[in-house]
Protein backbone atom coordinates (compact mmCIF):
# COMPACT_ATOMS: atom_id res chain seq x y z
CA UNK A 1 0.00 0.00 0.00
CA UNK A 2 1.58 3.19 -1.03
CA UNK A 3 -0.24 5.89 1.10
CA UNK A 4 2.24 8.81 0.02
CA UNK A 5 -0.15 8.60 -3.33
CA UNK A 6 -3.06 8.85 -1.71
CA UNK A 7 -5.19 12.22 -2.40
CA UNK A 8 -6.03 14.26 1.06
CA UNK A 9 -9.04 14.08 3.45
CA UNK A 10 -11.72 14.57 0.53
CA UNK A 11 -9.98 14.21 -2.57
CA UNK A 12 -7.09 16.57 -4.12
CA UNK A 13 -9.48 19.47 -4.31
CA UNK A 14 -10.14 21.95 -1.08
CA UNK A 15 -13.52 20.97 0.45
CA UNK A 16 -15.87 23.20 0.48
CA UNK A 17 -16.54 24.75 3.70
CA UNK A 18 -20.50 25.34 4.79
CA UNK A 19 -22.09 26.82 6.70
CA UNK A 20 -25.86 26.41 7.02
CA UNK A 21 -26.80 27.91 11.13
CA UNK A 22 -27.65 24.92 12.57
CA UNK A 23 -26.06 22.37 15.44
CA UNK A 24 -25.28 19.44 13.69
CA UNK A 25 -23.90 16.02 14.66
CA UNK A 26 -24.03 13.01 12.02
CA UNK A 27 -24.40 9.43 13.57
CA UNK A 28 -23.01 7.70 10.25
CA UNK A 29 -19.64 7.98 8.54
CA UNK A 30 -16.59 5.93 7.88
CA UNK A 31 -13.20 6.19 8.42
CA UNK A 32 -10.05 4.62 7.02
CA UNK A 33 -8.18 3.39 3.72
CA UNK A 34 -10.63 1.66 1.22
CA UNK A 35 -8.10 0.03 -1.85
CA UNK A 36 -9.57 0.75 -5.53
CA UNK A 37 -11.48 -2.14 -7.07
CA UNK A 38 -12.98 -3.73 -10.07
CA UNK A 39 -16.83 -3.15 -8.73
CA UNK A 40 -19.57 -4.15 -10.96
CA UNK A 41 -17.20 -5.36 -13.79
CA UNK A 42 -15.01 -2.13 -14.24
CA UNK A 43 -12.33 -2.45 -16.54
CA UNK A 44 -9.81 -1.09 -14.12
CA UNK A 45 -10.32 -1.18 -9.65
CA UNK A 46 -11.86 2.35 -9.34
CA UNK A 47 -12.33 4.01 -5.75
CA UNK A 48 -15.97 5.74 -6.31
CA UNK A 49 -16.14 8.01 -3.58
CA UNK A 50 -13.81 10.31 -2.22
CA UNK A 51 -10.79 9.03 0.57
CA UNK A 52 -12.16 8.75 3.56
CA UNK A 53 -10.30 10.23 7.02
CA UNK A 54 -7.58 8.36 7.87
CA UNK A 55 -6.36 10.47 11.04
CA UNK A 56 -7.93 11.80 14.11
CA UNK A 57 -6.39 15.67 12.42
CA UNK A 58 -8.34 14.47 8.95
CA UNK A 59 -11.45 13.29 10.61
CA UNK A 60 -11.61 16.64 12.66
CA UNK A 61 -10.84 19.27 9.71
CA UNK A 62 -13.48 17.69 7.57
CA UNK A 63 -15.80 18.10 10.77
CA UNK A 64 -15.15 21.94 10.75
CA UNK A 65 -15.13 22.04 7.31
CA UNK A 66 -19.04 20.72 7.16
CA UNK A 67 -19.94 22.39 10.10
CA UNK A 68 -20.61 19.23 12.37
CA UNK A 69 -20.02 19.66 16.15
CA UNK A 70 -20.23 15.54 16.76
CA UNK A 71 -19.35 11.97 14.79
CA UNK A 72 -19.84 8.80 15.31
CA UNK A 73 -17.44 7.03 12.92
CA UNK A 74 -17.16 3.35 11.68
CA UNK A 75 -14.64 1.67 9.20
CA UNK A 76 -14.76 2.14 5.61
CA UNK A 77 -15.81 -1.06 3.66
CA UNK A 78 -17.02 -2.44 0.59
CA UNK A 79 -14.03 -4.60 -0.87
CA UNK A 80 -14.75 -8.11 -0.80
CA UNK A 81 -12.51 -9.13 1.79
CA UNK A 82 -13.59 -9.64 5.42
CA UNK A 83 -10.32 -8.90 7.14
CA UNK A 84 -10.50 -5.54 5.36
CA UNK A 85 -13.57 -3.46 7.67
CA UNK A 86 -12.20 -5.39 10.81
CA UNK A 87 -8.42 -3.73 10.25
CA UNK A 88 -9.73 -0.61 11.07
CA UNK A 89 -11.20 -1.28 14.09
CA UNK A 90 -8.35 0.01 15.74
CA UNK A 91 -8.36 3.59 14.04
CA UNK A 92 -11.89 4.11 15.29
CA UNK A 93 -11.02 3.58 18.51
CA UNK A 94 -7.84 6.02 18.35
CA UNK A 95 -10.23 8.75 16.79
CA UNK A 96 -12.79 8.37 19.80
CA UNK A 97 -9.73 8.89 22.02
CA UNK A 98 -7.76 11.62 20.26
CA UNK A 99 -11.45 13.49 19.36
CA UNK A 100 -12.14 15.71 22.13
CA UNK A 101 -15.11 14.63 23.32
CA UNK A 102 -16.47 15.10 19.47
CA UNK A 103 -15.64 11.87 18.33
CA UNK A 104 -17.64 8.48 18.83
CA UNK A 105 -17.23 4.76 17.66
CA UNK A 106 -19.06 1.84 16.01
CA UNK A 107 -16.54 -1.41 15.94
CA UNK A 108 -16.98 -3.66 13.01
CA UNK A 109 -18.32 -6.87 14.09
CA UNK A 110 -19.75 -9.94 11.62
CA UNK A 111 -22.03 -12.78 11.45
CA UNK A 112 -19.89 -14.96 9.29
CA UNK A 113 -18.48 -18.15 11.10
CA UNK A 114 -15.02 -17.22 9.57
CA UNK A 115 -14.79 -14.80 11.22
CA UNK A 116 -15.24 -15.99 14.94
CA UNK A 117 -11.97 -14.93 15.76
CA UNK A 118 -11.53 -11.07 14.06
CA UNK A 119 -14.86 -10.74 16.04
CA UNK A 120 -13.04 -12.11 19.35
CA UNK A 121 -10.56 -9.61 18.99
CA UNK A 122 -13.25 -6.67 18.15
CA UNK A 123 -15.09 -7.62 21.80
CA UNK A 124 -11.46 -6.95 23.52
CA UNK A 125 -12.15 -3.23 22.21
CA UNK A 126 -15.71 -2.80 23.27
CA UNK A 127 -14.87 -0.66 26.51
CA UNK A 128 -12.55 2.02 25.08
CA UNK A 129 -13.27 5.30 25.71
CA UNK A 130 -15.81 6.62 22.92
CA UNK A 131 -17.10 3.18 21.98
CA UNK A 132 -20.63 3.40 21.52
CA UNK A 133 -21.71 0.84 18.95
CA UNK A 134 -21.70 -1.91 16.95
CA UNK A 135 -21.38 -2.32 12.82
CA UNK A 136 -22.54 -4.99 10.52
CA UNK A 137 -23.50 -5.36 6.62
CA UNK A 138 -24.39 -8.54 4.90
CA UNK A 139 -22.85 -7.09 1.70
CA UNK A 140 -20.38 -9.12 2.47
CA UNK A 141 -21.98 -12.66 2.87
CA UNK A 142 -24.53 -14.08 4.89
CA UNK A 143 -28.22 -13.18 5.85
CA UNK A 144 -29.94 -10.90 8.59
CA UNK A 145 -32.70 -13.77 8.66
CA UNK A 146 -32.16 -16.15 12.07
CA UNK A 147 -34.69 -18.70 9.96
CA UNK A 148 -31.98 -19.06 8.06
CA UNK A 149 -28.85 -19.75 10.22
CA UNK A 150 -27.35 -22.36 10.81
CA UNK A 151 -26.91 -23.48 14.40
CA UNK A 152 -23.07 -22.18 14.33
CA UNK A 153 -24.10 -18.67 13.00
CA UNK A 154 -27.06 -18.30 15.63
CA UNK A 155 -24.45 -18.93 18.64
CA UNK A 156 -22.60 -16.19 16.58
CA UNK A 157 -25.07 -13.61 16.76
CA UNK A 158 -26.46 -14.51 19.82
CA UNK A 159 -23.21 -13.99 21.23
CA UNK A 160 -22.62 -10.27 19.36
CA UNK A 161 -26.34 -8.99 20.40
CA UNK A 162 -25.45 -10.06 24.11
CA UNK A 163 -22.25 -8.13 24.18
CA UNK A 164 -24.41 -4.97 22.97
CA UNK A 165 -26.74 -5.31 25.25
CA UNK A 166 -24.65 -5.41 28.15
CA UNK A 167 -23.50 -1.93 26.82
CA UNK A 168 -26.47 -1.00 26.05
CA UNK A 169 -25.02 -0.61 22.69
CA UNK A 170 -27.11 0.14 19.05
CA UNK A 171 -26.38 -2.55 16.65
CA UNK A 172 -26.03 -0.27 13.00
CA UNK A 173 -27.23 -2.60 10.00
CA UNK A 174 -27.08 -1.82 6.86
CA UNK A 175 -30.32 -1.51 4.63
CA UNK A 176 -30.80 -1.72 0.58
CA UNK A 177 -33.06 -2.94 -2.08
CA UNK A 178 -32.86 -7.06 -2.32
CA UNK A 179 -30.42 -8.92 -1.82
CA UNK A 180 -29.74 -9.87 1.97
CA UNK A 181 -30.03 -6.46 2.89
CA UNK A 182 -33.47 -6.15 1.71
CA UNK A 183 -35.27 -4.85 4.92
CA UNK A 184 -37.77 -7.91 4.20
CA UNK A 185 -35.07 -9.94 5.52
CA UNK A 186 -34.13 -8.14 9.23
CA UNK A 187 -37.84 -8.23 10.25
CA UNK A 188 -37.55 -11.83 11.78
CA UNK A 189 -34.03 -10.66 13.11
CA UNK A 190 -36.26 -7.18 14.70
CA UNK A 191 -38.87 -9.62 16.24
CA UNK A 192 -36.58 -12.12 18.11
CA UNK A 193 -34.02 -9.04 19.00
CA UNK A 194 -35.78 -5.56 18.73
CA UNK A 195 -37.38 -5.64 22.07
CA UNK A 196 -34.00 -5.91 24.10
CA UNK A 197 -31.41 -4.36 22.16
CA UNK A 198 -31.20 -1.15 19.86
CA UNK A 199 -31.17 -1.65 15.76
CA UNK A 200 -30.09 0.64 13.71
CA UNK A 201 -31.33 0.18 10.16
CA UNK A 202 -28.95 2.55 8.22
CA UNK A 203 -30.25 4.07 4.93
CA UNK A 204 -33.98 3.99 6.04
CA UNK A 205 -34.96 0.65 5.11
CA UNK A 206 -32.96 0.99 2.24
CA UNK A 207 -34.73 2.31 -1.53
CA UNK A 208 -38.18 2.67 -2.05
CA UNK A 209 -39.62 -0.62 -1.21
CA UNK A 210 -38.20 -0.56 1.95
CA UNK A 211 -39.02 2.70 2.53
CA UNK A 212 -42.68 1.89 2.80
CA UNK A 213 -42.36 -1.04 4.11
CA UNK A 214 -40.57 0.36 7.21
CA UNK A 215 -42.97 3.60 7.21
CA UNK A 216 -46.24 1.03 6.98
CA UNK A 217 -44.62 -0.88 9.58
CA UNK A 218 -43.47 2.33 11.86
CA UNK A 219 -45.97 3.01 14.56
CA UNK A 220 -46.56 -1.02 15.33
CA UNK A 221 -42.63 -1.41 16.03
CA UNK A 222 -42.71 1.74 18.36
CA UNK A 223 -45.81 0.90 20.21
CA UNK A 224 -44.82 -2.98 20.48
CA UNK A 225 -41.87 -1.62 22.37
CA UNK A 226 -39.45 -2.39 19.73
CA UNK A 227 -35.98 -0.68 19.90
CA UNK A 228 -35.96 0.49 16.48
CA UNK A 229 -33.63 3.75 14.81
CA UNK A 230 -33.03 5.14 11.77
CA UNK A 231 -30.95 7.50 9.69
CA UNK A 232 -31.99 8.98 6.24
CA UNK A 233 -28.63 8.84 4.63
CA UNK A 234 -29.12 7.39 1.08
CA UNK A 235 -32.95 7.36 1.77
CA UNK A 236 -35.06 8.23 -1.47
CA UNK A 237 -36.67 11.87 -0.24
CA UNK A 238 -39.92 11.16 0.01
CA UNK A 239 -39.37 8.51 2.56
CA UNK A 240 -37.78 10.57 5.05
CA UNK A 241 -40.37 13.60 4.37
CA UNK A 242 -43.26 11.02 4.91
CA UNK A 243 -41.64 9.51 7.98
CA UNK A 244 -40.97 13.14 9.72
CA UNK A 245 -44.07 14.30 8.82
CA UNK A 246 -45.59 11.17 10.81
CA UNK A 247 -43.32 11.92 13.66
CA UNK A 248 -44.32 15.64 13.53
CA UNK A 249 -48.13 14.75 13.86
CA UNK A 250 -48.07 11.70 16.15
CA UNK A 251 -44.84 12.45 17.88
CA UNK A 252 -44.18 8.69 17.82
CA UNK A 253 -40.41 7.61 17.81
CA UNK A 254 -39.40 11.42 17.73
CA UNK A 255 -35.82 9.68 19.74
CA UNK A 256 -35.56 7.46 16.86
CA UNK A 257 -34.88 9.50 13.66
CA UNK A 258 -31.20 10.41 13.58
CA UNK A 259 -29.33 12.28 11.04
CA UNK A 260 -25.93 10.50 9.18
CA UNK A 261 -24.31 12.18 6.30
CA UNK A 262 -22.68 8.68 5.57
CA UNK A 263 -19.03 10.53 4.02
CA UNK A 264 -17.48 9.76 2.26
CA UNK A 265 -19.89 7.72 0.28
CA UNK A 266 -22.56 10.22 0.11
CA UNK A 267 -22.35 14.20 0.71
CA UNK A 268 -22.62 15.65 3.81
CA UNK A 269 -24.70 19.03 2.23
CA UNK A 270 -27.65 16.74 0.50
CA UNK A 271 -27.95 15.20 3.21
CA UNK A 272 -28.67 18.04 5.32
CA UNK A 273 -31.10 19.51 2.68
CA UNK A 274 -33.03 16.52 3.01
CA UNK A 275 -33.79 17.11 6.31
CA UNK A 276 -33.40 20.61 6.40
CA UNK A 277 -36.02 20.87 3.47
CA UNK A 278 -38.85 18.98 5.27
CA UNK A 279 -41.60 20.70 6.25
CA UNK A 280 -42.39 20.05 9.98
CA UNK A 281 -41.62 21.35 13.14
CA UNK A 282 -38.09 23.23 14.17
CA UNK A 283 -38.06 20.72 17.67
CA UNK A 284 -38.05 18.00 15.24
CA UNK A 285 -35.48 19.04 13.14
CA UNK A 286 -33.55 19.53 16.52
CA UNK A 287 -34.07 16.50 17.96
CA UNK A 288 -32.99 14.67 14.38
CA UNK A 289 -30.19 16.83 13.81
CA UNK A 290 -28.49 16.30 16.94
CA UNK A 291 -30.28 16.01 20.50
CA UNK A 292 -30.96 12.25 19.44
CA UNK A 293 -27.42 11.48 18.51
CA UNK A 294 -26.61 13.65 21.75
CA UNK A 295 -28.58 11.19 24.09
CA UNK A 296 -27.21 8.03 21.95
CA UNK A 297 -23.92 8.90 21.99
CA UNK A 298 -22.17 11.41 23.39
CA UNK A 299 -24.10 11.92 26.73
Amino acid sequence: MNRQKQPEAGGKKPMNKVNFGRKVSSVHSHVGYLEPWPFYEAAEPISPMDRAPQTTEELLAFMDCKGIEKSLVMPNYGVPKQEQPFSHNQLVVKMAKEGGGRVAGALWVSGLSQNKQRNEEAFTLLDEPGIRALKMSYLLGGTPNPKKWDQETTVLHERIFAEARERNFPIHFHTGSGGSSDITEYFELIKRYGKENKIHLVHMGGGTSGHIRLITHWQELMEGGYQIYVDSSWAIGFGPRRLLQEIDKTGIGVDRFLFGCDEPWSDFESEFWKIQGVAVSDEIKERVFWLNAEEQYFH
